[in-house]
């Protein structure tokens, strides 16, 4: 067999194998199913979520209206101290001046720390639920012989969002 034979078998068999892999790609393709779930929009509509906000607006509620009547508070005492100034003597103003910036302080450390406990119970509540949603996740990804399930993404087509599925499954009690 001379040179030039050996190379056309050559190539054809390299034709036909670049051919079976073409035809055996789209083949492959097709078996991996995959879906996405929009979490931001689990974390914020579903009922387990929406129950976490109650939950936390009832245990917070009372430090909130607290805060709130604190800072009508220093509000009623700045007010009536400007409108005083005049007539007060420079120790009574400098006394009340500085009864008003210690109850400001005071009020500016009780908000910072209720930030700070609803921040912390927040990120708890919506964890527990984050973690029920990826339970009903895994749970209809095995039903369903999904090989991948995205849950960020810049675009999802809405033939493969499962979102909806999973609020249902997540409503009905995360199954």
């Amino acid at each position: 067999m001379n040179t030039k034979s050996k190379l056309v078998k050559t190539l054809s068999a390299a034709a036909v194998a670049a051919a079976a892999l073409c035809a055996a790609a789209p083949a492959m393709a097709q078996e991996a199913r995959i879906a996405a779930v929009n979490s931001e929009r689990i974390l914020r509509d579903s009922q387990p979520a929406k129950a976490a906000q109650v939950k936390l607006e009832q245990e917070f509620s009372k430090r909130d209206r607290e805060l709130q009547d604190m800072a009508q508070k220093i509000k009623g005492m700045a007010d009536k101290l400007d409108k005083d100034t005049a007539v007060l003597a420079d120790s009574d103003r400098q006394r009340r001046q500085r009864e008003v910036a210690d109850l400001d302080r005071e009020f500016q450390r009780k908000q910072r720390e209720f930030r700070e406990d609803l921040n912390q119970r927040r990120n708890e509540e919506l964890a527990q639920v984050l973690e029920r949603a990826n339970r009903v996740i895994r749970s209809i990804a095995e039903q369903r012989k999904y090989d991948l399930i995205v849950q960020e993404a810049v675009y999802v087509n809405p033939r493969i969002d499962i979102t909806d599925d999973v609020m249902k499954a997540l409503n009905a009690g995360g199954k």
